[in-house]
């Protein structure tokens, strides 16, 4: 009797994090379930991201590439590699180089040789503070300065698969400022909107953080906050598009400032804004960056037309559908639900 050949499944890695579990979903969404979803759960409570979720199986982080080693896990035909420590404030450059930077990098050696589509998590903290620009399609890579080491550690890979001649042939994502459902585990990694919800509910102000720099006045520093069903709707284009290859910004196209979306946030919860300006830690001050903004023509060169969420639109439906709801129900019951 002939065997079924067994069919080419989908590796996420950081499936229970904020930006792998949307992604997951919306593979759900498209009919898409046999997945093979990776992470570190620990000990706190990141795995409630996963529970509303459909998949083939689960494997711990660690023991992933020894089992990709071994050839244990089947065909593999899509991998998105969105793991990793995400914290911009994380010190250990020995932790977040191994963690970053070396697992990324023989995961993709992997995908390569196995013919599987390899998506990964770049970042747009590669750029530094902007003043080279923020430009994907600038082939210095090496002009550009992290402020931090986790920039730095996103950085170290995309100059070793340019080094090595294969970035064309891989996808790395520069995530702008991403925020929205299932990121409530990242403690002070979470968007303005999360954490401002809970000062509001606690307070009934935000807090923002003042200016340092006379070109900007207090809150008008500007990012470029994108919604994650709209960062989600772009990687799997991305993934899907045979022919992309190399670095894309993904963010909203536009900057805004904090005020911006401190006063979105106001306005979803239907309360006059009422914003508080604090010192900034001196120990961040130096690493701040003032204005981010993603020109996204290179992913719109591929194909992707969809409009991206107006930001007061993306912060109301975040706020009223997932923010609102989960504080009703109670920390204990902190699943997010579909997205």
């Amino acid at each position: 009797m002939a065997h079924k050949k067994k069919k080419r499944r989908t590796l996420i890695t950081g499936s229970a994090g904020f930006i792998g579990s949307a992604l997951v979903h919306a593979l759900n969404q498209r009919g898409q379930e046999n997945l093979l979803v990776t992470d570190v759960l620990g000990r706190d409570e990141k795995w409630r991201n996963l529970v509303a979720l459909k998949f083939d199986d689960y494997l711990q982080a660690d023991e992933l590439l020894d089992a990709l080693d071994r050839d244990a896990l089947g065909p593999i035909d899509t991998i998105f590699h969105l793991g990793a420590c995400s914290a911009t404030t994380e010190t250990n450059g020995d932790y977040l180089i191994a963690n970053n930077y070396r697992y990324t990098q023989r995961l993709a050696e992997w995908a390569l040789a196995n013919d599987a589509r390899f998506v990964y998590a770049s970042s747009a903290a590669t750029y530094g503070d902007g003043a080279q620009g923020m430009d994907d399609t600038d082939p210095d890579l090496a002009r550009f300065r992290p402020l931090n080491l986790y920039g730095y550690s996103k950085h170290l890979f995309d100059l070793h698969a340019q080094r090595r001649g294969y970035l064309d042939r891989i996808v790395g994502i520069k995530y702008f400022n991403v925020f929205g459902p299932n990121e409530w585990h990242k403690a002070e990694m979470r968007s303005l909107v999360c954490k401002a919800y809970e000062q509001i509910v606690e307070t009934g102000k935000i807090r923002l953080f003042k200016s340092y720099k006379p070109e900007f006045r207090d809150g008008e520093q500007m990012r470029d906050f994108v919604y994650v069903k709209d960062a989600v709707a772009m990687t799997l284009h991305l993934a899907a598009t045979r022919k992309a290859g190399g670095l894309y910004n993904v963010g909203s196209g536009v900057a805004r400032t904090w005020v911006d979306l401190g006063r979105a946030l106001f306005a979803a919860l239907d309360r006059a804004p009422e914003i508080e300006f604090i010192e900034m830690p001196e120990s961040i001050r130096h690493q701040y960056q003032y204005y981010t903004c993603a020109d996204i023509a290179k992913v719109r060169a591929t194909g992707y037309e969809t409009e991206t969420t107006p930001l007061e639109e993306a912060v109301r439906d975040y706020v009223q559908n997932y923010l609102v709801p989960r504080h009703h129900l109670g920390d204990e019951s902190s699943v997010t639900g579909p997205l």
